[in-house]
């Protein structure tokens, strides 16, 4: 505890004597101060024990004792010592009726106690203090770090954290997911951080905030993030009943960096599970998966043993977010690492339920292998609701003509396979992404395209242009009035060749059809007898066709 005026009265050396302020004696005094100023306040910072012998003060002016006094205890003035026996016997009526007024602590400082002597006590009381705390901060940094080396790991050096801080700690990781909490109850008032946690990992590493919590906004919580890199692999939350002290702070910065320390460590250990599993990706496409399974052993041969998903999203090369781009939370600045931010969604879903899952970043593609139904699965699912809500919100298009935004991943989920059919699911899923960047979707399943009809995927600006040019002759006949070379042409199509139920359908004469039908292969010159012809046509025909036709 810093010095108060309290432990100053109460200090048998000094022989203080109380004569105004009787119950504010518990306030902490930053320093003492000794000036014989009318005016000191411009040289005050607020929390001194101001010492004077009122060497040019009225002090039996009632009115100038009120103006000093009141500008004292405005100025944060903690308490004001008066030396008796010096210019005055005692101290004046005047003043201590005004440190009455204002409530401001008035002290009676005998002549034989020299003002050195009251600094060098306030003095010796604060560096016994910060002592006192280092001292503390030391020993909570020594009680963490061996909490860090324990199985427990992050979960025991947040229950020490909230011992030393009387408080509660949670720690939330790269997804803004809350991993551990101590005591256990913090869990819940953590989760009501989620949206301050998600704008702290938008900002670059590292970064803090103080927000408040609780039905009261009585719990102040610090917010910092962690890792060393310019994104947030996790944030740690201290939360308290008052400001932190300097013991305090002290065993929070050293949570911090071996929080810091155990994620980037954990980072180095992640990249090299990453290149064991490229490799193993690399021999499933290859169609080795025996080999596979034996480089992948205990980390990854798990996921080989069920029905997996393979998932591929990407980005434009080169793309860069734009002011309108998306963002983690759906405010604030865009960002700047969407399949970053895809893969710590998934990874983190997967480690929350205990199931494995691998992941292979290269450039601008992404390629996840995710058990089938697991949470991974589910998370891309609620990841890509999420980017098209707010494609919504924003008012953006989503007209199939419409690529995915640059800035925004665009993914592709294959069927469920075994080792076996790896390389065939990488393919449904490159398909599946082929479609989503098409209709400009966010996620597409190979499901979706293989059990949908095949005339979406006509939705594409090249295969309109094919259609326009292969019917722009017969487009051109039939607008100098000479016949209706289209409609018929999709009539007896429509009716598989079948002259009588083409012709009933368009009102004319079965040989009119015949005539109109010559014509198409003159002005085409293509046989409608190629069964080829015959499906180019009905596709330019439907591709070129209102939803009504």
């Amino acid at each position: 505890m810093p010095p108060t005026l309290a432990s100053l009265v109460h200090h048998s050396a000094l022989k203080l004597v109380v004569r105004a302020g009787e119950d504010r004696l518990e306030t902490a005094v930053r320093w003492a101060h000794v000036s014989e100023l009318d005016d000191p306040v411009p040289y005050m910072e607020g929390g001194e024990l101001l010492l004077t012998t009122a060497m040019k003060l009225d002090a039996t002016d009632a009115d100038a004792m009120r103006r000093y006094v009141r500008r004292l205890a405005d100025s944060g003035v903690v308490g004001l010592g008066f030396a008796v026996g010096v210019n005055y016997e005692d101290i004046p009526q005047a003043l201590v009726d005004a440190a009455r007024e204002q409530d401001l602590p008035l002290l009676e400082v005998p002549r034989r106690t020299p003002f050195i002597a009251i600094s060098k006590a306030v003095s010796a009381a604060i560096a016994a203090d910060q002592y006192r705390a280092v001292t503390a901060g030391f020993e909570a940094q020594r009680e963490l770090t061996r909490a860090a080396l324990s199985a427990e790991g992050p979960t025991a050096l947040l229950s020490r954290l909230a011992a030393h801080t009387d408080g509660w700690a949670a720690l939330y990781d790269a997804s803004g997911a809350v991993v551990a909490a101590a005591p256990e109850w913090a869990a819940r008032r953590a989760a009501r951080l989620a949206g301050d946690v998600e704008r702290l990992r938008e900002r670059p590493a590292p970064a803090s905030a103080v927000v408040g919590v609780g039905d009261d906004r009585e719990d102040r919580v610090e917010l910092q993030s962690l890792g060393t890199g310019r994104r947030a692999r996790g944030v740690l939350a201290v939360g308290t009943g008052a400001p932190l002290g300097t013991a305090e702070r002290y065993a929070v910065h050293s949570a911090i960096a071996l929080l810091t320390l155990t994620t980037e460590r954990s980072r180095a250990l992640f990249e090299a599970e990453q290149r064991l599993g490229a490799a193993v990706l690399r021999m499933l496409l290859a169609g080795e998966p025996e080999h596979a399974r034996t480089v992948a052993g205990e980390l990854y041969g798990g996921l080989l043993d069920a029905p997996f998903r393979v998932l591929a999203a990407e980005v434009a090369p080169g793309a860069a977010p734009s002011a309108e781009g998306a963002t983690r939370s759906g405010e604030g600045e865009p960002d700047p690492d969407p399949l970053g931010t895809l893969a710590d969604a998934l990874e983190s879903a997967a480690a929350r339920n205990g199931e494995p899952v691998l992941a292979v970043p290269a450039g601008t593609r992404l390629t996840v292998l995710a058990p089938d139904g697991g949470a991974a699965v589910a998370a891309c699912a609620e990841h890509a609701a999420a980017l098209e809500t707010r494609r919504a919100v924003a008012g953006r298009s989503h007209e199939p003509s419409g690529a995915a935004e640059d800035h925004e991943p665009v993914i592709g989920l294959s069927a469920p396979a075994g080792p076996i059919a790896a390389a065939n699911a990488y393919r449904q899923a490159e398909q599946a992404l082929s479609v989503a960047r098409r209709r400009g979707r966010v996620l597409v399943e190979h499901e979706q395209v293989a059990a949908g009809s095949v005339l979406p995927l006509l939705a594409d600006d090249a295969v309109r242009a094919f259609a326009d040019g292969m019917l722009r002759a017969l487009h051109e006949h039939d607008a100098t009035g000479r016949g209706d070379l289209v409609a018929s042409l999709r009539a007896w199509l429509s009716r598989h060749g079948q002259w009588d139920a083409a012709a009933a359908d368009l009102g004319v004469h079965r040989h009119t059809l015949r005539y109109r039908m010559r014509r198409v292969e003159e002005i085409l010159g293509r046989s409608l007898d190629d069964p080829d012809v015959r499906m180019e046509l009905w596709l330019a025909l439907k591709a070129t066709s209102s939803p009504t036709d």
